[in-house]
């Protein structure tokens, strides 16, 4: 360490040389100390650059406090160390901290603290920044801001902004198309994200992997699958198919769009000791409800030697929660615990689903009490349980501890919530709550799912007038369920009048759907109209409309290894 003796050596060992560890920031940190480096600028932003690399910023702020001279590669390390921490939020208070302190921004500290906007999703901080931005200069000018500036707008989910803030910049790369990309396979808008990976072409830019990555996670329902195949065809055609994270990519997508035959194919390509395309395979076969399947692949993964992760787990118990196979659950729990993964929270929501699902409330609800942190996942897995099981009281408790705990709730959340009240006949509750949702600037407004369970609400205790006024003042065209939830409950008070009314306009809306002729049926037979009933039944047969018969499973069980 003797060419460290100068200021400017033991910078030059601190960036070059010295690889980021905990242990190494600290003997470092006394070394500076030692050879009076403390109140130099550089030899202190070295030592504050290599806390930040070593992810202690606890340290890290602390020596950024002591130093008595701060440049702006100073407040841009510590920004850039925040960015990357478990709170984000840290690097827009320094941020400001910086500005008021009058030192001009630098254009990596612009790109760290849109960073940290992009991981909390806080797109008004993100919106000032890119205001500061343009006074500043850095933008649009520089292609490392704008393409920060793209990536943090897409992940506020205002794709709109993200796509303005493209077309206005100087120079664009392949990491700037890619980020934009990737905000439209989030917003789930696969024709917008292939119509931009053509222009990208056309502008030179040639897609990467993460470029086709993105592009392919946009495909995720049955009508996606043409275009996920075409999409396909020019990742064979650049030579990626075979890269591990694009393969794991095409998986996901052939499963998401129910096509067995083309996740088959890509199956057997799959090597034994390749993790993050076996984890993708297991989530694909859970995606496509081949539980069996799915339990040997996890066997075959672990006798093959290939490492299991999170990811692995996860998908295995939601494979679990949607058969009958208890017992397998809990075999896998114990692999879970015996891996160490039973703190990762979404491990832990896994756990509280799979209980759930098979009717372990109490077993739920006591790995929900042991998450240290949990987030809205969390809440809900625990509150679909209690709802799936007639728990509509304990429904409203654990909703009632999110507020107090300022938790805030997803369309999920309150579709449990109404459905719950509904179930259990807490008429009061689900409209205060249906009311809380659309006046108290929770969401930006009910849904199609959401009036259905008013309805059912509404319906179930026999508000059927309140109900069918409701159908008719909402601001969004009602749907078939809407239609369904009122003429079950018409059904079941015996109100003729308004099911004829509402299955003929089910029936217009939706010609051939079967549960409005057969709802229609039996409320003709419950009013003792037989002959209208039978009626009814003819016309169906006439369509050549056939009701849709119930079925149910029992899975064999299966030895975990």
């Amino acid at each position: 360490m003797r060419h460290a003796r100068t200021p400017r050596g033991f910078v030059q060992l601190l960036t070059a040389e010295v690889p980021p560890s905990p242990s190494a920031a600290g003997l470092f940190h006394a070394v500076s100390t030692k050879l009076g480096f403390a109140a130099n600028v550089f030899a202190g932003t070295a030592l504050l650059n290599l806390y930040c690399r070593s992810r202690c910023l606890r340290q890290a702020q602390k020596l950024f406090d002591e130093m008595p001279e701060k440049s702006g590669v100073t407040w841009s390390s510590l920004i850039y160390g925040h960015a990357r921490s478990c709170e984000p939020g840290l690097a827009v208070e320094a941020f400001g901290r910086m500005a008021r302190a009058g030192v001009s921004p630098t254009a990596s500290a612009m790109s760290s603290v849109m960073v940290a906007c992009a991981r909390t999703e806080d797109a008004g901080a993100g919106a000032m920044l890119h205001g500061v931005a343009l006074k500043c200069g850095v933008f649009p000018s520089s292609v490392v801001v704008g393409t920060v500036l793209v990536d943090m707008y897409a992940k506020c989910h205002d794709v709109s902004a993200a796509q303005r803030v493209l077309e206005e910049m100087e120079e664009k790369n392949v990491a700037t198309f890619t980020a934009l990309v990737s905000g439209f396979a989030l917003a789930r808008k696969p024709l917008d994200t292939m119509v931009l990976v053509r222009e990208m072409q056309r502008s030179e830019v040639a897609p990467n992997m993460m470029t086709y990555s993105s592009l392919l996670s946009s495909f995720a329902r049955p009508e996606d699958l043409d275009h996920g195949r075409q999409a396909h065809c020019a990742v064979v055609k650049k030579g990626l198919e075979h890269n591990q994270y694009v393969l794991s990519t095409l998986l996901t997508m052939y499963s998401k769009c129910g096509s067995l035959e083309d996740f088959r194919k890509l199956q057997t390509a799959v090597s034994c000791q390749d993790q993050v395309s076996l984890n993708s395979v297991i989530s694909g076969l859970s995606s496509l409800g081949r539980g069996d399947e799915t339990f040997h692949q996890f066997m075959e993964m672990r006798r093959n030697g290939a490492d299991t992760d999170m990811f692995t787990f996860a998908s295995m118990l939601k494979s679990i929660g949607n058969s009958s196979s208890l017992l397998e659950g809990r075999q896998v729990h114990a692999l879970i615990l015996k891996g160490g993964h039973d703190s990762n929270v979404n491990v832990q929501n896994g756990l509280i689903s799979m209980y759930a699902r098979h009717g372990e409330i109490g077993e739920s609800s006591d790995i929900f009490a042991s998450v240290r942190a949990p987030d809205l996942v969390s809440w809900n897995s625990l509150m679909s349980g209690y709802a799936q099981h007639g728990y509509g009281q304990e429904v409203v408790e654990v909703f009632e501890q999110m507020r107090r705990l300022n938790v805030q709730p997803d369309n999920t959340t309150f579709l449990m919530l109404l459905t719950a009240c509904s179930h259990v006949g807490l008429v009061d509750k689900g409209l205060e709550y249906f009311n809380l949702m659309k006046t108290d600037g929770f969401l930006a407004g009910a849904r199609q799912e959401h009036y259905a369970c008013i309805v059912d609400l509404l319906g179930r205790a026999g508000h059927l007038q309140e109900a069918e006024s409701l159908v008719h003042d909402m601001p969004i065209e009602p749907g078939v369920s809407v239609y369904r939830a009122l003429l079950s409950a018409c059904q079941i008070h015996g109100n003729l009048e308004i099911a004829i009314r509402v299955s003929t306009r089910l029936i217009e809306l939706y010609p051939r759907d079967s549960s409005a002729h057969v709802q229609l049926s039996k409320a003709f037979a419950g009013d003792g109209h037989w002959g209208s009933a039978a009626v009814v039944r003819e016309t169906m047969a006439g369509k050549g409309i056939v009701k849709n018969p119930a079925w149910s499973c029992v899975e064999d069980q299966m030895q975990v290894a």
